[in-house]
């Protein structure tokens, strides 16, 4: 298992169009992937789990990926919060 913490650096956070890209690239990944917010923590391959976060922009959260390319859906999905662009 592998896991990071990542302050969320889109304008949007995690919500609409980011969540939906975020919760696609999750989902083309075999392993199980979760996201925490606060103590909660929900599976990152549900659009409704991850919307449920209302996770904002700047604010901290924790992705942890443990089975088959966890380490590159970790990198992906790094990628995806730190897009300030989308």
């Amino acid at each position: 298992m592998v896991e990071k913490e990542v302050i969320v650096k889109n304008p949007h956070g995690l919500h609409a169009r980011p969540a939906a890209v975020f919760v696609q690239k999750a989902a083309s990944f075999p392993c199980k992937i979760t996201i925490s917010k606060n103590d909660k923590e929900v599976d990152a391959k549900s659009i409704l789990a991850v919307m449920s976060l209302g996770v904002e922009p700047n604010e901290k959260i924790i992705l942890r990926a443990d089975g088959d390319k966890e380490e590159e859906a970790l990198e992906e999905l790094i990628k995806i919060c730190e897009n300030i662009e989308m």
